[in-house]
């Protein structure tokens, strides 16, 4: 019988590939016999870290330097990447500016009143304008080789609106308490209106597009802060590092062959209250 989990002979790029989440899309893709690009930029030394994931792994794993809101950028990623594999079949957009939750809490504290526009722009061209031209330069690439995966990371805060008590601080005024900023929430739901629109717009290429929104991952997160969260959702618990790994494999393999245009929502079941 097939594996249809198989991705051996694929080659995956997974922008934002140096962060927290990058190395563990690559973990999943390198486990199924793929092949995983950690594009990221030259600062978060995406080379390093690829050397760093080889060697654990047994596995090839290319590291390649470039900033994603940059046309000539993601060309130039490009032509790496098929210069040493040859070809690409899997695009994970995701890079993101996203504000950690930290020993401390919430590592930044931009409200809504005092967003910038320099801010907001920032964020967006990160996640939506960076996952554009990915999805125009490198998606093109795939259409014309007639297969391709393309998965969006989008957020569980794409589905709902993030809940700003989760980060209050007692005693502190109102109008300084930390908050989620309106970019994270607005730039992953605009995810899943680009993935909806290239599942149907490439659909006849042979290119599959879908996103998953996972929930709050732990990583060293305030205790306060865990145990308010973990009061929003069913399952009583953040998820850990390894949890959406499965859906990665899923999505970007055979196994979802019939499947495109969807958001799966992997939040402990967040979302359902």
């Amino acid at each position: 019988m097939i594996n249809p989990f198989d991705l051996s002979g694929r080659v995956a790029v997974i922008t934002g590939g140096a962060g927290f989440m990058g190395p563990r899309h690559a973990e999943a893709i390198a486990a199924q016999g793929g092949t995983p690009v950690l594009v990221d930029l030259a600062v978060a030394d995406p080379q390093g870290k690829a050397n760093e994931l080889s060697h654990a792994l047994c596995r090839p794993v290319l590291g390649v330097a470039g900033d994603i809101t940059k046309a000539d950028n993601v060309h130039g990623i490009l032509d790496r990447v098929m210069k040493s594999c040859g070809r690409v079949d899997i695009l994970i957009n995701n890079a993101a500016n996203n504000p950690k939750v930290d020993d401390k809490g919430l590592a930044e504290t931009k409200r809504f009143e005092d967003f910038s526009i320099d801010a907001w722009n920032s964020d967006l061209e990160v996640i939506l304008t960076g996952s554009f031209l990915c999805c125009q330069i490198i998606g093109n690439a795939m259409a014309k080789q007639r297969q391709g995966v393309i998965l969006n990371v989008a957020s569980d805060l794409a589905v709902i609106s993030p809940d700003q008590r989760l980060y209050r601080k007692e005693g502190w005024p109102e109008d300084q308490q930390p908050a989620k900023p309106v970019t994270y929430s607005v730039a992953k739901t605009g995810l899943i209106g680009l993935t909806r629109y290239l599942a149907t717009y490439w659909a006849n290429a042979g290119i599959r597009v879908n996103a998953i929104s996972p929930g709050g991952v732990e990583n060293n997160q305030a205790p306060e802060f865990v145990r308010r969260l973990e009061q929003l959702i069913p399952l009583a618990r953040m998820a850990r590092t390894d949890e959406w790994q499965g859906a990665v494999v899923f999505l970007c393999s055979d196994a979802s062959s019939y499947i495109t245009g969807i958001n799966l929502v992997i939040d402990g079941g967040r979302s359902c209250w």
